[in-house]
């Protein structure tokens, strides 16, 4: 499972000229599911995502998460984060996990972060989306689990 992380003052998906998901300050979160990822990589990319320390502490250090400053989280589904891009001029998303377990195992992980935090929005599985933002720093990580 891999996550790339980007600190943002807001962000929003639309599907279709329509809002699915919008978050002020925290953290957007394109996910991607490989073939073998398990309820355990779930479990674990949701305890990065809300534990990672990317927000500034009072002397302006990385040293607060998610969890700590009550920020948004936005989970968006990206399965081109898991392509091959080793050989050649066109990826492979061998790696990526099929649709249907991709489904099942992204809204697991959705399930288990609505359970642990207040504030998580999502775009819409599968669709065509549209996704905005304002990265703050910018701060970018790529996380996997």
């Amino acid at each position: 499972m891999i996550a790339l992380i980007q600190r943002v003052l807001e962000a929003r998906v639309t599907v279709a000229g329509q809002t699915v998901g919008e978050i002020g300050p925290g953290l957007l979160a394109l996910v991607a599911i490989e073939r073998g990822d398990t309820q355990a990589n779930a479990l674990r990319m949701v305890e990065r995502l809300l534990g990672y320390r990317v927000f500034a502490d009072e002397e302006g250090r990385m040293n607060r998460s998610l969890t700590d400053t009550g920020g948004g989280l936005l989970l968006v589904s990206q399965f081109t984060l898991a392509a091959d891009t080793a050989k050649g001029m066109r990826p492979s998303f061998t790696p990526a996990a099929a649709p249907a377990e991709a489904e099942r195992l992204f809204d697991e992980m959705l399930a288990l972060a609505r359970t642990r935090h207040p504030k998580v929005e999502t775009g819409a599985f599968g669709a065509e989306m549209s996704v905005s933002l304002i990265n703050h720093g910018p701060v970018t990580f790529r996380l996997t689990a």
